[in-house]
């Protein structure tokens, strides 16, 4: 039986979420990352990042579908949150103006200022990962194609990210067949092997797995031009809708709170809330 852990698929779940067009969702996670990255409001991050856990919620996404995309994340986010404080310790004194050391001595002193910048840095991730699920696990890409081609987006750019989303799922599965054919020839890659000896695995799947993308690729191309895909200047869509009453109520609550957040750049006197001073 396939593990559905990794298979980022849609699936329409019966909510609002599921309601609204593909368009409206991607200008909702575009707008509320951005202003997550430009607005370093800690109070602000937090209320964003509450406000994403509970559109995760409402969206009936389970946890065991997106366990290992998260822990991916959490890895890159860490690596990313170390890789920040050894490169620039003192960026956080420098950003607030001020120097109060919490653990250490010398260059490497960790700071009260140095420490909030990496929460902020680390807010900013829960935000974005939760809105991005959101978005492709509630998302039609054939709807979201015909949402995208719409609002002016060129009909051959709108398909290729249709086909985007929809490879995702067969790559992620791809990816676990080959995952257990390694594992039925006796290479050992499941959690009870060593870390590093399951990287070395990891690393196997990847050849057999660029080689059938690949030829996956091909298959499409060739099905698309036998079908003179891109002959004319414009096209019909299966799944062509408007945008409805509940897509503007979505998009009027995300302008809100981007207004809100400029406000509040205007209000700290830039992007940064200072506490310590």
């Amino acid at each position: 039986m396939a593990d559905n852990s990794f298979s980022l698929a849609y699936k329409n779940r019966g909510t609002w979420l599921d309601r609204c067009s593909g368009a409206s969702k991607l200008l909702g996670f575009v707008l509320l990352s951005g202003i997550a990255m430009i607005v370093l409001d800690t109070r602000f991050l937090i209320f964003l990042v509450i406000l994403s856990l509970i559109l995760l919620k409402i969206s009936r996404v389970k946890m065991s579908e997106v366990a290992a995309l998260m822990k991916l994340v959490l890895v890159f986010m860490a690596i990313n949150l170390v890789m920040i404080y050894v490169l620039a310790p003192n960026y956080g004194s420098q950003i607030y103006q001020s120097k109060d050391i919490l653990l250490g001595s010398g260059y490497f002193a960790l700071t009260q200022q140095e420490l909030l910048y990496l929460v902020n840095i680390g807010l900013e991730y829960i935000v974005a990962v939760p809105l991005a699920l959101i978005f492709l696990l509630t998302t039609n890409p054939s709807e979201f194609a015909a949402s995208l081609n719409r609002i002016g987006v060129p009909y051959k750019i709108s398909y290729s990210v249709s086909l985007a989303l929809r490879y995702i799922p067969d790559v992620t599965r791809e990816y676990h067949q080959i995952s257990l054919s390694q594992q039925a020839k006796g290479n050992e890659i499941s959690k009870k092997a060593p870390f590093f000896k399951r990287l070395k695995g990891a690393s196997a799947i990847l050849v057999p797995l660029l080689l059938s993308s690949i030829d996956r690729i091909e298959s499409v191309s060739q099905a698309m031009e036998l079908r003179r895909f891109g002959a004319k200047k414009r096209r019909s869509w299966y799944f062509s809708e408007k945008l409805k009453a509940l897509d503007w109520a979505v998009l009027s609550f995300v302008l809100l709170i981007v207004i809100f957040g400029f406000i509040l750049i205007i209000v700290n006197g830039g992007r940064f809330w200072n506490p310590f001073h």
